[in-house]
């Protein structure tokens, strides 16, 4: 992001909001201390952000501008873009699973069950899994469950929200750098809808439950894998 274009785009949100009073204005939309004041930061800092001198804004801060700004759902998954084209820090490559642990899989079909990160990154999955899980090509549970897809998908989708959010906070609080990642995604994409549970976590996700999917209803089984990063196979099974 060699040319400052989440400053471009923040400035030009801000010239292009209405202004409480429009009277005896010689420049469009909000001024900067407007814009800081609503989002409860300061002008200089709002000015280094909008200058480029400042190119790693925290979430919150992200958050309080999208909020003050009157950001779209689309337009703040854009800011997250902005932000994340313009980090040094390439992701890490997935990881490669053990031969045994893909045989397994295969010996589960043809049940629904797939091979999770920590972060909620689907590694492997079976064909049915594939069939009713919602996902459509997105790699992760988390992300997909913070999405306008997901809540349509789920029609229990608070306490899967929740669930999953309590997750990624425990992944996070154990130091895996991919779920802090998805936590600072999510924070500005999904904003309070994410936040206000993964604050509020108090405790780990089930390891054992019933979801609904759809017109589906599953109860789901977990199982760890030894020497994998923590990784785990989860099955779901179709409720009559």
């Amino acid at each position: 992001m060699t040319d400052n274009a989440l400053g471009r785009f923040l400035r030009a949100r801000r010239e292009a909001t209405t202004p409480p009073d429009t009277h005896r204005r010689r420049t469009p939309g909000l001024r900067r201390g407007e814009l800081a004041d609503r989002a409860g930061i300061s002008v200089e800092y709002l000015t280094r952000l909008e200058r480029g001198t400042d190119r790693s804004p925290s979430a919150q801060v992200l958050m309080s501008l999208a909020a003050a700004l009157g950001l779209t759902a689309d337009e703040r998954v854009h800011v997250y873009r902005l932000v994340k084209a313009g980090s040094t820090c390439a992701p890490p490559p997935p990881p490669r699973l053990r031969p045994t642990v893909l045989a397994l899989l295969d010996a589960l079909a043809p049940t629904a069950a797939c091979v999770l990160s920590p972060a909620g990154d689907v590694l492997a999955s079976t064909a049915r899994f594939r069939e009713i899980s919602g996902l459509n090509g997105e790699p992760n549970l988390v992300r997909f469950a913070f999405s306008p897809e997901g809540a349509a998908h789920y029609p229990d989708w608070d306490g899967i929200a929740s669930s999953r959010a309590a997750g990624l906070r425990a992944a996070a609080d154990l130091g895996d750098r991919m779920a802090a990642a998805l936590a600072f995604e999510l924070s500005i994409t999904a904003g309070a809808a994410f936040t206000d549970r993964y604050n509020t976590a108090a405790s780990l996700p089930p390891s054992t439950g019933t979801e609904r999917w759809g017109p589906h209803f599953l109860a789901f089984e977990s199982l760890y894998l030894s020497g994998e990063g923590d990784h785990k196979v989860v099955a779901y099974f179709s409720q009559h």
